[in-house]
């Protein structure tokens, strides 16, 4: 077997340790017994009086290998010992000759925890030092908790580990954590020096988990992870790595460093943290998205899209066009009169003056973002074009023109894509003859911010489109997921029950803003009351008309929202809702809505002889999410999806579902579809046809197969038209 880990002594005297496992020489198992081997064989040689550590290709080391999550060796159940991979730090740190790393590319996770246990640390310029791993759901688990407090500071140290944000090397030299910045050329020569330099005592010989300098008293360090303790529980509530992260913290400010090293061991173990398999599910289910049969497969290249135009500068299409030019992209705005187009660019501006007041990009870039957007009011400019976004309000009629427009308009090559969030792509496209570059680019609310691009394609959407469409995503920082075409796609199709369980369980006399703060605490940040009062209730309803059309059997009809208009409600766009809306305040509560809603429950009359329900928090929750996992299986039937984790993304990423659970279909995996049949059937027989259980989830049910387990149905399965 071919070793990851080669050892090269020089005539100084100083043995070069390389691991190499591209492509970012990740750390696995087996490197670092082999690292423990070479390590054991620098000390027994004479010849060798100091060691430099470094990475193959450019990168020192990139973390542990995500692949080896849940297989970690075990220590004889000694709660007394350190893990092996705590080991092999110790042993660098410990040992009788000096060890620098030299650092290029990156350190993270174990890479630089790796590196905090060497005398000291050398990198080049740009080189990225953090440590992530709460974003997997699991703390660092190589020393990382108590070298990195000891070398920057407590309170740096947590807001790297909590944040899991990188710095850069010049950073990590103000901060001490990097000895020395030098050029690519020098890396090597200079890590050698000081290395011997340390060996023969020119240098201090330090180590790190000795040091206490930088932690302060021990008041001023628990007042600092105190106060992080209450971030997190504010910020990351159902996050427990974040908890279990400052409590290693904690114990090695307290008891010290070896003490830290082995509350670090207890707690890191992502075999027992279900929210670690979640959020590594979530990741590999995100790299899986890349990869679509017959479009990434066979060989075609992506074209390059210089310039867009977007139609309609709308909430949507202003999103869209203020993505678009951060990301370098022309774009041509279109509007039907002067005074749309300027609130269009209006919109645009304010946008970027909003990132910008975040500190999420400079001034300069708002400059350069404005320098490159065109506003106009007739086609004149398409014939330039790679790509039309419409985004217009959703009327078939009104697309349709605009696509028979469109086709006479733009070049035979140019790809024009509708950001429907409903409407059947065939139908949009069906009075033209370009069909093969029709396609769906469904951004989300606000555009520029939410992450998720659902890419909708037709049996005829050429492999190129779609390729093409998906490097336009990924170019402008969205995660692009591939859906076939049918109304509603893929995520508002699954998530249209969301709304209408809330609904339901109002007029069975639930209260609303229990059922808001119950699907907050379940970890969506917005119930679906208010989620309805941020989107506009004209939105919804609109939504809800093409949605009924297709899925009418299965839908109820509350007369909650128009009743609320009637009243002169429409939610955030005019400050009343279910809830009140001030500007500088948040969202409250507002008990005048409460007559209109029990007018609505008297209409509505679907409360069994009259009365009030009584449910637990527990069912609540179920009667909303469950109906969302019954559409779902629905969707993965009819081959909607190309895998069942392609929605897990898009759950997460389009409808805020809680990355911890994993997505929606992992986490209905995590209940069991048993339990999930079982309860929707009852609930059919008590109240209706909204409840009515799926067959797939009929047959995963009663066969027990995980709701995830690919579907032997073809892609050709039934779609439902508008």
């Amino acid at each position: 077997m071919s070793s990851n880990v080669s050892m090269e002594i020089g005539s100084d005297g100083v043995a070069v340790i390389k691991f190499s496992n591209p492509p970012v020489n990740a750390l696995s198992f087996k490197i670092i017994e082999e690292l423990k081997e070479k390590y054991v064989e620098a000390m027994n040689r004479n010849e060798v009086k100091a060691i430099v550590l470094t990475g193959e290709g450019g990168r020192f080391c990139g973390g542990f290998d995500i692949n080896s999550f849940g297989k970690e060796k075990k220590t004889g159940g000694d709660d007394s010992k350190l893990s092996d991979e705590q080991s092999l730090v110790n042993t660098i740190e410990e040992a009788k000759k000096p060890t620098v790393a030299a650092i290029e590319g990156l350190a993270l996770g174990g890479g630089l925890e790796l590196a905090m246990g060497c005398h000291a640390r050398i990198a080049t310029p740009k080189v990225q030092l953090g440590l992530p791993e709460l974003t997997l759901g699991i703390i660092p688990g190589m020393g990382g908790t108590q070298r990195l407090p000891r070398l920057v500071g407590t309170s740096k140290a947590l807001e790297m580990m909590l944040t899991s944000r990188p710095i850069m090397s010049e950073d990590g030299k103000k901060l001490g954590l990097i000895d020395a910045v030098v050029s690519k050329e020098e890396l090597l020569t200079v890590a050698r020096h000081w290395a011997l330099d340390i060996a023969e005592r020119r240098k201090p010989w330090i180590s790190s988990l000795l040091r206490t300098d930088k932690l302060g008293s021990l008041a001023e360090a628990r007042q600092v992870i105190q106060v992080a303790r209450e971030q997190a529980t504010r910020t990351a509530p159902n996050m427990p790595q974040h908890q279990a992260c400052l409590d290693a913290v904690e114990e090695g400010v307290v008891f010290g460093g070896y003490s830290g090293l082995l509350k670090e061991k207890e707690l890191t173990s992502p075999t027992v943290l279900y929210t670690s398999k979640s959020l590594v599910h979530f990741f590999f289910a995100q790299r899986a998205i890349s990869k679509v049969p017959n479009v990434t497969d066979v060989g075609l290249k992506p074209r390059h899209i210089k310039k867009v135009a977007v139609i309609g500068g709308g909430l949507m299409g202003s999103g869209i066009a203020t993505a678009l030019i951060l990301s370098n992209i022309f774009v041509v705005l279109k509007e039907i009169n002067p005074m749309y187009l300027q609130k269009g660019i209006k919109a645009i501006e304010a946008n970027l003056r909003s990132l910008l007041a975040r500190g999420k990009i400079t001034e300069d870039k708002v400059m350069n973002a404005l320098s490159i957007l065109t506003g106009v009011l007739d086609y004149s400019e398409f014939r330039h074009v790679d790509l039309v976004i419409e985004a217009v309000i959703e009327s078939v009629p009104l697309k349709q023109s605009i696509f028979h427009e469109l086709e006479k308009v733009c070049s035979q090559n140019c790809i024009l894509a509708t950001n429907t969030s409903t409407i059947d792509l065939n139908i949009i496209g069906e009075k033209t003859t370009s069909q093969d570059r029709i396609v769906g680019a469904h951004f989300f609310s606000p555009a520029h911010v939410m992450p998720l691009l659902e890419i909708v394609r037709t049996d005829k959407t050429s492999a190129q489109v779609i390729l093409d469409l998906m490097t336009v995503g990924k170019a402008i920082k969205k995660v692009p997921v591939i859906v076939e075409n049918c109304t509603g796609f893929a995520v508002n199709r699954t998530f249209f029950p969301y709304g209408q369980g809330a609904h339901i369980l109002v007029h069975l006399g639930v209260d609303l803003f229990r059922i808001d703060r119950l699907v907050k605490e379940f970890g969506i940040p917005i119930g679906p009351f208010q989620l309805q009062d941020v989107a506009g209730y004209g939105i919804g309803i609109a939504a809800g008309k093409v949605l009924a059309s297709a899925f009418g059997d299965r839908m109820f009809k509350s007369p909650l929202t128009e009743l609320l208009m009637k009243d002169g409600r429409n939610g955030k766009l005019n400050g009343k809702g279910y809830y009140t809306y001030e500007k500088g305040s948040r969202p409250k509560p507002d008990p005048t809505v409460l007559p209109i809603i029990e007018k609505s429950r008297k209409l509505a009359n679907i409360m069994p002889s009259g009365k009030p329900v009584s449910l637990t928090d527990q069912e609540i929750v179920e009667m909303i999410m469950f109906p969302v996992v019954n559409e779902a299986c629905r969707v993965m039937e009819e081959g909607i999806v190309l895998r069942a984790s392609d929605l897990d993304v898009a759950s997460i990423l389009g409808m805020s579902f809680p990355s911890y659970r994993g997505g929606l279909i992992f986490w209905a995996d995590s209940v069991g579809a048993t339990h999930i049949y079982s309860s929707l059937k009852k609930w059919s027989e008590a109240y209706g046809n909204f409840f009515r259980p799926s067959k797939f989830l009929e047959e995963r049910a009663k066969k027990g197969i995980p709701l995830s387990v690919p579907t032997s149905t073809s892609q050709t399965g039934s779609k439902s038209r508008l």
